[in-house]
């Protein structure tokens, strides 16, 4: 009982204090993820912060390769813009290539409709200006009702668990992080479709630490370093 009292009690106050969630990010510069399948390291995952005056401009860089026996199974890339002005997304674009497969999104808000405009590879749709591209570093994720794809612009209804309070280790360094489990509201979805996915959060600092799924292998994401 005490161990579920002391759950709520930090997962209320880390989702009371991540209200200015955006804002909180104008303290780093760059952030550097090693992405992993299988415990073996495949490529990484980059963030750069600009700040100007109100806005903020997020730039994202990934790419991995799965190899086997020396030969290139599958090489994936994306690169994305995010821009917020005071903690509002008011553009995004993205373009991905899976294996010479290409992506392209574009989200931009429409400030007298107070909607984001959603343009993907196949169709145009808009959702509320309160939901989120689906990047993990920005934590006020754990507060929304659904998330963006950055791959596709499909809109993925969530439900986030509290998973608890855990002491991780990476790179050398101790986090005590607040661990949460994202799913797909959509139970009808097909599994492909389906959110699943694990993701750490520094419980003092709110800084994304980790995230991991389970899809034709076994996926993490792990801060390897950041710069203030």
């Amino acid at each position: 009982m005490k161990k579920n009292l002391l759950s709520i009690v930090l997962f209320l106050t880390f989702t009371t204090h991540a209200v200015s969630h955006v804002e909180h990010y104008r303290n780093f510069n760059s952030l550097e993820y090693e992405l992993f399948r299988n415990n073996k390291s495949i490529g990484y995952h980059n963030y750069e912060f600009e700040k100007k005056d109100n806005n903020l401009k997020v730039k994202s860089i990934i790419e991995f390769k799965i190899m086997k026996l020396g030969v290139q199974l599958y090489k994936y890339n994306a690169i994305s813009e995010e821009e917020y002005n005071e903690d509002q997304l008011i553009n995004f674009s993205s373009e991905t290539n899976q294996n010479k497969k290409i992506k392209n999104t574009k989200i931009n808000f429409d400030k007298i409709k107070k909607i984001l405009v959603i343009t993907g590879s196949e169709n145009q749709i808009t959702s509320p200006k309160e939901y989120l591209v689906g990047t993990w570093w920005n934590h006020e994720i754990v507060q929304a009702k659904a998330q963006i794809s950055a791959i596709s612009g499909r809109i993925i209804e969530q439900k986030v668990t509290f998973l608890g309070k855990e002491q991780i280790k990476l790179y050398g360094k101790t986090y005590e992080a607040l661990r949460f489990n994202f799913s797909s509201s959509d139970e009808s979805l097909k599994d492909n479709k389906k959110l699943n996915t694990d993701v750490w959060y520094d419980e003092e600092t709110k800084l994304w630490l980790k995230a991991a799924f389970d899809k034709t292998g076994s996926w993490e994401y792990r801060l390897k370093s950041y710069d203030r």
